[in-house]
């Protein structure tokens, strides 16, 4: 898998959002880099859905049961790790959109949760791409919670997160109208509880 470009997310990710921590008994979770997927999507001249990824990324989130809507989460994407497929596409999104030589960072970090159902929640927080921070929410659900089969006494939280931001209000309004403002964030998580080491054992 290649390491080239980044950011959305939303995530984000972001993505404590349905167990999340009073605080004597919250549990911190480290994104898994092999399972974690961060993806978008785009409008390319009415043609076509483009599909993008993010390769390199790290953060933790909290969780706990009793309490969901005081979690918390922080995210951070390396803006040269996008990959779109295609050294060409890569190059594009780096140099004319992300500007990544110049902002090499995306983050979210988190500021509210609200609990929408048993499994569900809207989580809230700032988002800083190129350059300009924003108020971001995003549609977290709550796949499971529980020990990793394959790799015990490992405990993971999954979820799945998605969202909308216009790249026009992060100064990317390069080629607009004919490629698209809207901007979807659709994140799988995986987070392994941080005081588990051996990760790739």
């Amino acid at each position: 898998m290649k390491k080239t470009a980044a950011s959305l997310l939303v995530f984000l990710l972001a993505l404590a959002a349905m167990s999340g921590g009073a605080r004597a008994a919250a549990r911190t979770y480290a994104y898994d880099p092999l399972h974690t997927q961060v993806f978008f999507t785009i409008d390319h001249m009415g043609f076509t859905t483009v599909r993008g990824r993010f390769d390199t990324f790290d953060g933790t989130f909290t969780l706990d049961k009793k309490h969901p809507e005081l979690a918390s989460a922080d995210f951070t994407i390396k803006a040269d790790s996008v990959d779109m497929g295609s050294s060409i596409w890569d190059t594009h999104i780096e140099e004319d959109f992300l500007d990544s030589a110049k902002y090499p960072d995306i983050t979210f970090k988190s500021t509210k949760v609200v609990q929408t159902g048993p499994k569900t929640a809207l989580l809230t927080g700032n988002l800083t791409l190129h350059g300009v921070t924003k108020p971001v929410t995003l549609r977290v659900t709550l796949n499971k919670i529980g020990p990793n089969p394959f790799m015990a006494p490992r405990v993971d939280a999954g979820f799945t997160v998605t969202g909308t931001i216009r790249r026009s209000a992060f100064g990317m309004g390069k080629f607009i109208p004919v490629v698209g403002d809207d901007v979807g964030i659709d994140i799988a998580v995986d987070g392994f509880r941080e005081n588990f080491t051996n990760l790739n054992k």
